[in-house]
């Protein structure tokens, strides 16, 4: 309850007596008495018994408004913020049946409640405070700029606490306004905020690029962009292997500040397509999200499924054919398991090669996979093995032939001159 010299105080502004051209000082002058002087204990309730004062009828609209904004900004600067949480909540409770009215004011309470809030963590309230501020009011003129920044507020709050469907929803509000935004900041919160939630919807091709493209950018702090670039390559690790992955991996070890990043090991050998040892997933794995090493349908992590399938990729860049057992073995699986990863492979056009199941080998063939699935499941590849080292056998000849030219040009011109046919 409020102190006794409040509610005195309050009792004497209220009444009829006092002139209204003194009320409004009176309640200013009371205002700044109940912030610098009131216990702690009394600081909430003080503060209640005002509003409620100020918001009664007797005082009406036109009185009240100016007294509710100085309100406002005197709770903004309570330091406490179980204070402006349980004054904010009776504030809101009491603005609703007539919020046309305080519009402003009631946006304002909520930016304060919704700080405070999030200072206790408390993000899932935070964001629901937000949501109910009025953003297509007829009342007063909100700027496309406004609406994207509090909707971008709500989606980091709700990705916070990993909820990416809720994030997702307000996302998509502000991408419907984002061309109208000009600035920089909020754009790049959006594409920040776009990034995380591909990357919890393991959508991590996406998710990659769009972090690589954040790391590019100028207005950003260098610690900034060299996160989001290790961002890039922990999503780019952690996506499905074939030609695509294959692309992002280029672009991000072509990148010259990779090497910077702790992950740069693991990047440089999937790039190169090396074999991971478990040493070197462990370690990988030690940075990782939560949802980046939820188990999947199958049993599985998202990075063990990632690290199979490279390995079984490189592994077609070792060998010519390989025993299902033997595969087996090299991926740490059984034979059945691992026979299962090389046919989803191939049937999806990211690995070329086929199955002989009679005698239990994998052949690999070539040529590069299209991720594209064709007939029987089976990739077509560019070319085989035997016209690929035909191929190469024939460049090596003219190298050959070309070098000697240059030879004979450089040490017998009149020889070269006389008898070389052009």
């Amino acid at each position: 309850m409020a102190s006794s010299e409040v509610l005195s105080a309050l009792s004497t502004l209220e009444s009829t007596s006092t002139p209204q051209t003194d009320k409004a000082p009176g309640y200013h002058e009371l205002l700044n008495e109940i912030v610098s002087s009131s216990t702690p204990s009394q600081l909430s309730p003080n503060l209640i018994a005002y509003l409620n004062s100020i918001l009664k009828d007797t005082l009406g609209i036109v009185a009240s408004r100016p007294l509710l904004a100085s309100f406002v900004d005197s709770l903004k600067s309570v330091p406490r913020a179980d204070v402006k949480i349980e004054v904010g909540q009776h504030a809101l409770a009491t603005l609703h049946p007539r919020v046309v009215s305080y519009e402003e004011q009631d946006a304002l309470i909520r930016e304060i409640l919704a700080d405070a809030y999030e200072e206790q963590e408390d993000y899932i309230d935070s964001a629901k405070v937000l949501q109910g501020i009025q953003l297509d009011s007829s009342q007063r003129s909100i700027s496309d700029d406004t609406k994207v920044k509090i909707w971008i507020r709500i989606v980091r709050l709700y990705l916070e606490v990993d909820d990416t469907t809720g994030a997702e929803s307000y996302l998509n509000r502000a991408k419907n306004l984002l061309y109208k935004v000009e600035d920089q900041e909020v754009k790049l919160m959006f594409a920040l905020s776009q990034a995380r939630i591909l990357d919890a919807r393991r959508k991590f091709l996406d998710a990659s690029q769009v972090y690589h493209n954040f790391s590019l950018s100028s207005v950003l702090a260098e610690e900034e962009r060299i996160k989001a670039l290790s961002a890039a390559i922990v999503c780019s690790v952690l996506a499905p292997a074939g030609p695509q992955r294959a692309r992002s991996l280029a672009r991000l070890y072509k990148d010259e500040r990779a090497q910077q990043v702790e992950e740069f090991g693991i990047l440089e050998k999937m790039f190169l397509d090396r074999l991971l040892s478990p040493t070197e997933v462990n370690k990988f794995a030690a940075n990782l999200s939560p949802h980046q090493l939820a188990i999947t349908a199958d049993g599985s992590t998202v990075l063990a499924k990632a690290v199979i399938e490279h390995n079984l990729l490189g592994a077609s860049r070792l060998y010519n054919n390989i025993g299902v057992e033997q595969l087996g073995t090299l991926l740490g699986l059984d034979k059945e398991k691992a026979e299962e990863y090389a046919a989803r492979m191939i049937e999806q056009g990211r690995l070329v090669g086929r199955i002989d199941q009679i005698d239990g080998l994998i052949f690999f063939d070539s040529g590069e996979a299209t991720g594209e699935k064709t007939n029987a499941g089976q990739a077509n590849p560019v070319a085989g093995r035997e016209l690929r080292k035909w191929d190469s056998n024939v460049q090596g000849l003219t190298e050959e032939v070309e070098r000697c030219t240059t030879l004979l040009q450089n040490h017998f011109p009149e020889f070269v001159a006389a008898n070389l046919i052009h």
